[in-house]
């Protein structure tokens, strides 16, 4: 199941940054907490986000929550995937075989693809549903499918840690 042969996921374990994560008493811990402060801000905000598309806080501006919430995610973006892929080197043999983590990678890819969806079909009638009106069955569907998405995202990785 994984993408990588054995020899390759040795040598990411036996790279000069794994061994120096692994090595250190505070660099694995430190990732960790930068890791889970990138997953508060990119699923924090897209639950929120999602929780207004749901019908909560309609007198919110859909377009400038959007504006505001997820540049919140974006950032938190650029801060889950450099430590993730710090956290994976450290033990690619094991994870590359967990179907934990190819359950946490697959609803990643599901959450990327759900919010393109949305972003290129639904929000584009943003305007015509902005304040005080409730958003249409697409962009609800497609909310409920992010809050879905993210929790699986949230479990696995818990799950990941033990």
């Amino acid at each position: 199941m994984a993408l990588f042969t054995n020899e390759v996921l040795q040598e990411l374990e036996n790279s000069a940054w794994a061994v120096t994560i692994r090595q250190s008493a505070w660099l694995y811990p430190a990732l960790e907490v930068v890791h889970l402060v990138g997953m508060v801000l990119l699923a924090g905000a897209a639950f929120l986000f999602d929780l207004r598309l749901l019908g909560f806080g309609r007198e919110l501006p859909v377009k400038a929550l959007a504006n505001h919430l997820l540049s919140w995610s974006r950032r938190g973006l650029l801060l889950v995937v450099p430590s993730g892929g710090l956290l994976f080197i450290t033990d690619a043999q094991a994870l590359a075989f967990a179907p934990t983590f190819w359950l946490k990678m697959t609803l990643l890819v599901l959450a990327g693809l759900n919010a393109l969806v949305f972003h290129q079909y639904t929000f584009a009638s943003a305007a015509t549903w902005n304040t005080n009106i409730t958003a249409p069955r697409a962009a609800k569907a497609t909310a409920a499918f992010s809050v879905v998405l993210w929790l699986g995202i949230i479990i696995c990785g818990r799950w990941l840690a033990y």
